[in-house]
């Protein structure tokens, strides 16, 4: 079936598969040519805060020019664990203008979740460099005791999200604690900056740093039904290619430094960065949103530069619904409404084409493995709400039976499995799970299950078991349990999602346990649970934190003595 690649009837009138030679170059070299062209464009704005793509340009310079400085050489890699701010665009450019590569690394993980990445980046012996938020600096390096835990650390950046504000600004913010900040102070071992004295001391000329389309652009993490995250390793012909696919494929070849496009999905999310990858590429401008939950301000930024894109999980669109501000909008330059990381209810994509107009939602699939995207309903054919469109220019997809391997027929469900020139290299020094998702064909196994229509269109009927969608974050119930069952209460212990009633398409963590028979308490459950929060809290990041707990005298078991996840769903 995936040879005959049958649904190419359905995609766009003109599509087809591109030359390969189209992303045959690093992404500093497919993105030279914005900034000659658009010099003045307004390439971020922040908070009031507006940067050109000349601004951009040598911004991005000088934090490549300091990392050379500070003896990073190709393939070194730098973490940005920061929120959507100017510092983390800047930051990410100018890591690859270095040669260097990204690694997003989440703000709302706990100080063991850091050092866990930041150690496993540094395993094969490459220098790490992390930015950070001073606050998070002072409360996880310092205060967390994990700097003297991260050996190849050698260079860390401190910034404030206010940064990039007018001194005025600036002084209120940090006054009224409008915004969180630490102090910093020296690491030994390490060498520390300030972001902003980056843009001071350093030369804004392009860096002569040489490598190639094959060399390594980003290790993205993921999590797994099993074990820690893995970063899954990306190169800039991966991401190239995705990008360039992308832009046939919604047919924005001719918005080169037209378009301005909003989002609230972070950087560090394999989502976030391509929107960013993206709007560089075509020199658009990105409205930067540091809060998503903050929707007047959204709403606000909208009003005023009339976006032609606004990217988002399902959930923020939700709750940009529920704003009556949203109506009042004109949306007639808006021209599409691209949603993924989670399922869209058809009711909601309903109300929302109401009021942005008909056929300007569009849903896309993809996964951090895949660069993300690798399916997606057409920008101007038929587009079927609820399904994850059609398989993309220069994606090969079959669907296979999990235990056989074989490919089951039209409208039997079966294993996503894709291949094509985004298919990630494999997980960093992870070379077995790199055996298990990518098997000898090239194909990655995705674990996601859907069925396929007699027109090409798959919808998704069940997902890996284990995976619970919180507000577009994944959050894998093995790893979440493993973390909590060194809680001393905890003898046995199931999670699961339930659908969020707040928020439609989203869940929330449930927590089924059974207590240890050794622990002693004084029969006071509720102190049980809130201690269990606490610790989770603690541990995890404030997606994974269970909402619900269960205390139950004994939890359902298979005939092979695992937890039955299917009885506590039912």
């Amino acid at each position: 079936m995936s040879s005959e690649k049958f649904w190419k009837k359905s995609w766009d009138p003109g599509l087809k598969d591109l030359d390969p030679k189209d992303w045959d170059g690093t992404y500093p070299d497919m993105i030279r040519g914005i900034f000659e062209e658009f010099p003045n464009q307004l390439a971020l704005e922040f908070l009031g805060i507006e940067i050109t793509y000349k601004q951009l340009d040598e911004m991005t310079n000088q934090f490549a020019n300091m990392l050379i400085a500070n003896g990073f050489e190709v393939g070194d890699i730098v973490g940005i664990n920061l929120p959507n701010t100017p510092q983390y665009v800047i930051s990410w450019l100018g890591t690859l203008k270095a040669g260097c590569v990204v690694s997003g690394v989440s703000p709302l993980l706990s100080a063991d979740q850091i050092k866990y990445q930041i150690n496993d980046l540094g395993q094969s012996g490459k220098k790490v460099g992390l930015i950070t938020l001073d606050a998070i600096f002072a409360g996880h390096l310092v205060g967390g005791g994990i700097a003297n835990q991260l050996p190849q650390l050698k260079l860390v950046i401190a910034t404030n999200v206010a940064d990039f504000l007018s001194k005025i600004k600036q002084v209120l913010a940090k006054a009224l604690n409008k915004v969180p900040k630490g102090k910093v102070t020296p690491l030994a071992g390490k060498t520390v900056l300030q972001f902003k004295d980056i843009l001071k001391n350093y030369p804004t000329t392009a860096p002569n740093v040489k490598f190639t389309p094959d060399n390594l652009a980003y290790v993205q993490y993921t999590g797994g039904t099993t074990g820690p995250p893995k970063g899954a390793m990306l190169t800039h012909r991966n991401v190239n290619a995705d990008a360039k696919i992308m832009e046939y494929w919604l047919g924005w070849q001719e918005s080169r430094g037209k378009g301005c496009a909003c989002s609230g999905f972070p950087f560090f999310h394999i989502a976030g960065l391509f929107f960013c990858i993206n709007c560089v590429a075509f020199g658009w401008s990105q409205l930067l949103i540091p809060n998503p939950r903050d929707t007047d301000h959204i709403l606000k930024v909208m009003q005023k530069y009339n976006p032609t894109v606004l990217v988002n999980v399902p959930s923020l669109y939700f709750l940009l619904l529920k704003n009556p501000k949203f109506k009042e909008l004109d949306h007639s330059n808006l021209d599409y409404c691209v949603s993924a990381a989670a399922p869209f209810p058809a009711e909601a994509a309903a109300d929302l084409e109401s009021i942005v107009g008909q056929g300007k939602l569009i849903e896309l699939y993809g996964m951090t493995e895949t660069s993300p995207l690798t399916t997606g309903n057409p920008s101007k054919g038929k587009k079927k709400l609820g399904s994850i469109g059609l398989p993309l220019l220069n994606v090969d997809l079959k669907l296979v039976n999990p235990e056989t391997g074989e490919e089951v027929p039209i409208g039997e469900p079966g294993e996503i499995c894709v291949k094509g020139p985004m298919i990630m290299q494999g997980y960093l020094n992870k070379p077995e799970e790199t055996k298990n998702a990518i098997d000898k064909d090239g194909y990655m196994h995705t674990g996601d299950v859907a069925v396929f229509d007699k027109e090409g269109y798959l919808r998704i009927v069940d997902r890996t078991k284990d995976m619970i969608i919180v507000s577009g974050f994944k959050v894998f119930s093995s790893k979440l349990e493993d973390t909590l069952a060194k809680h001393p209460a905890i003898g046995m212990s199931a999670a699961i999602g339930v659908p969020d009633p707040a928020k439609p398409g989203s869940e929330i963590v449930n927590l089924y346990i059974q207590l240890d028979p050794a622990y002693s308490y004084d029969g006071n459950e509720e102190a049980v649970k809130e201690s269990i929060i606490a610790f989770a809290k603690e541990k995890c990041s404030p997606y994974e934190v269970p909402k619900v707990i269960h205390i139950k005298d004994e939890l359902p078991l298979t005939t092979v003595g695992k937890v039955d996840k299917k009885v506590l769903r039912k």
